[in-house]
Order: structure tokens, then C-alpha cells, then sequence
């Protein structure tokens, strides 16, 4: 037996009483709803066992921010009692952080999480256009050699972070941590000891999120105002239909060319492009600052997510415009093998959930 599943045994075999084990739990929260995801170890590894999903009416969060807090408190009290969540980590929206890497004089090879913070605190003033006394910041190592520390780090207004937990406060949730959705994101669906760098699409209701990680470590990230729900209005105009039949042919149809289809291939191609100029442009970007000798390596492939990622021939068309693999992610890469159980969650609808898994994740990711 390995270490690593005595390990397991031991904490599943042997574990606390209930009321002292808390469950990782992790909650999501968008533009389009609350969706959480609660882990628990077993002999095999970690299984998802618990989910769910509450829809948010138009305008309760808005460009990352609780606009309206009395519909996400609603939305979050139905969730945590659906999957009886006392302690959770959340998650903040990509399009209001601060991402950016800093070089740090020095070897920190040894550098504690705190002591990276204080030597990046009078510098923080470069790469976040806010007081630093309103800004939460963190940051982590990417690369030492003997005279420097590159660091990634990201930052917050704290008012909106305020804002966050105060919403979760009224709940009654326990937020044990918060972080960006970025790195949720790249925990759920990079292996744990990756070192490839790869653009992760996340692919929303509204908004497409755009992120080059190493490993799970993010080093790019940005937001795009426009997401699967323009591919729908687009069906809905060209077929007269409702919304909620515009979703089922843009799953069946998608962007595969049919017969007689010309019209509705150029209705959906006319927004999908709009996305891949997008794509293209940023990944320029990054494989020019890889090519001119930096600390970035070149992006080998691309990986989609999102409850919009999962049109047909999606992969295919970027993959033939941007040169680059591309495929649909898998939320439970690093969960327990296929051979131990069964995921409960259909793996389509599973992409939506890469955030609040990668969030539960995070309390077993420690070392």
C-alpha cells in the first residue's frame, strides 16, 4: 500500500467524530447563479458528494459585484441547506481583480506566503490603481534564481470583499477562505503536479474569462463581455423560438454545418468570431513575451470550461482557427479515479462547476 492511501486510510478509517470533521465545501457565485460543491475523502481519493445549483434573477450580481445582496443571500440560504454547508470557501469574480507578476530583488527561496507579502507591500502601488490601504492582496512564487523571486500575486478592493462576505455572513456560512476564481478554475482542472502552461477558456452566460496558468498557478488573466448567452439570441432571432428551445438547438446544432444551414452557420459564426479574435489577440500577446526569452513559456494547448463550453464543434473550430489542441476540461481530474466511483454530476453539466470544485479543493491542497 503507498503511503499516500495509507494516508487516506488512516484520516477515513479513523476519522473524527462527524461533528468535528468539516466538510470542504465550496461556493460559486456569478452573474447567473449560486453553485456549490462539497468533497469528502474516501479510501479511493476525494468524491464530489454533494452539488447543487440556484438560478439568479438578471441584475443581482453585476460585473462581478453583489448588486442586489437580498436575492444572492436567498439563492446562497436555499444552497447551503440543500447540501447542508456550514463552512465554505468562496470565490471573487476575475473582472475585479488585480492580477499581475513582480520580480523581488533577492533569493526567497525559503520565503514564507507573509514574508513575499511584506516585501511586495511598498510596491504595491505599480500594479494596483487603488490606495494600498484599501487593497487585500496576495502572491505566490513562481521562480527563484540566485539574485531574484518572481512572483504572481492578485489583489482586491476590499470593499468588495467586505461586501462578499458580508453577504455570506447573514447566511450563517463560516468562510473559512477567499480567493480569486482563477485559481479555483486552474486547481479543478490542472493535475496537482502540472508544470504545463495552457489558456483555460471559461466560457459563461455573459462573460468569458480568458486564463494562461502554469500548473495551477495563474499568470493571465481577463474577462470578455460577451459569453454562450449571445450564441442563444442569436438561435432565438434566426429560428423565432423561445430561449429555452434556442438552448436545446444550440446544443444539438452548434457550429457543425448542415445542409440548407448557411444562414444560421453565418448567425452564430458571426458571434463565435467575435470570441476567437479575442482568444487570438491575448494569446498573441503571451507567446510573444514566451518567444522573447521571459519567465513565460509558450502556451501548448487550450482547455474549455463553462456551462457554455459545451457546444458542438466548439473545440474544433478554435482548434482549426488558433493552431493550438483544444478540448473540453474535466472538473474531476483531481478527484478520486474512475475505477473507485462513479461522478454523481453529468460530466457536460460538470463544467459549470469547475470554480466550486476547485474551491472545495482547495482545503486539501495545503502542501
Amino acid at each position: 500500500m503507498s503511503d499516500s492511501l495509507f494516508a487516506r486510510v488512516l484520516r477515513t478509517e479513523f476519522a473524527p467524530p462527524r461533528y468535528l470533521s468539516l466538510p470542504a465545501a465550496g461556493i460559486d457565485i456569478s452573474t447567473s447563479g449560486i453553485k456549490s460543491a462539497v468533497l469528502a475523502e474516501r479510501v479511493g481519493g476525494l468524491e464530489l458528494v454533494r452539488f447543487a445549483e440556484h438560478l439568479l434573477p438578471a441584475g443581482a450580481v453585476v460585473g462581478g459585484e453583489i448588486a442586489e445582496p437580498a436575492a444572492v443571500t436567498e439563492a446562497i440560504q436555499t444552497i447551503v441547506k440543500k447540501n447542508r454547508i456550514k463552512f465554505a470557501n468562496i470565490a471573487l469574480s476575475e473582472s475585479r481583480s488585480y492580477l499581475f507578476e513582480a520580480v523581488l530583488e533577492g533569493d526567497h527561496e525559503k520565503a514564507s506566503s507573509k514574508e513575499l507579502r511584506s516585501l511586495m507591500e511598498p510596491r504595491l502601488d505599480e500594479y494596483v490603481p487603488l490606495p494600498p490601504a484599501d487593497v487585500a492582496f496576495d502572491v505566490a512564487r513562481i521562480t527563484t534564481t540566485d539574485s531574484t523571486t518572481t512572483v504572481v500575486g492578485v489583489g482586491y478592493a476590499r470593499r468588495v470583499i467586505d461586501e462578499s462576505l458580508a453577504t455570506l455572513d447573514d447566511v450563517g456560512i463560516v468562510t473559512r477562505a477567499i480567493e480569486s476564481e482563477t485559481f479555483s478554475i486552474a486547481r479543478a482542472l490542472m493535475p496537482r503536479d502540472s508544470k504545463e502552461t495552457v489558456l483555460i477558456i471559461d466560457i459563461g452566460k455573459t462573460t468569458t474569462k480568458l486564463m494562461v496558468v502554469t500548473g495551477q498557478t495563474p499568470r493571465f488573466a481577463t474577462t470578455l463581455d460577451i459569453g454562450g448567452d449571445s450564441l442563444t439570441q442569436a438561435v432565438m432571432k434566426h429560428f423565432g423560438v423561445s430561449e429555452e428551445e434556442a438552448k436545446k438547438v444550440k446544443a444539438e446544432k452548434g457550429l457543425v454545418s448542415e445542409d440548407g444551414k448557411d444562414e444560421y452557420m453565418s448567425s452564430m459564426l458571426l458571434t463565435v468570431s467575435a470570441i476567437r479574435e479575442e482568444i487570438t489577440r491575448r494569446l498573441e500577446y503571451w507567446q510573444g513575451r514566451a518567444q522573447a526569452g521571459t519567465t513565460h513559456e509558450p502556451v501548448t494547448r487550450i482547455i474549455l470550461t463553462g456551462g457554455n463550453a459545451t457546444v458542438r464543434g466548439l473545440p474544433e473550430y478554435l482548434e482549426t482557427a488558433i493552431k493550438l489542441p483544444v478540448a473540453l476540461g474535466d472538473v474531476f481530474t483531481n478527484l478520486a479515479s474512475r475505477d473507485h466511483w462513479l461522478p454523481p454530476l453529468d460530466y457536460m453539466e460538470s463544467l459549470a462547476y469547475a470554480t466550486a470544485i476547485g474551491l472545495a479543493l482547495r482545503d486539501f491542497h495545503t502542501t
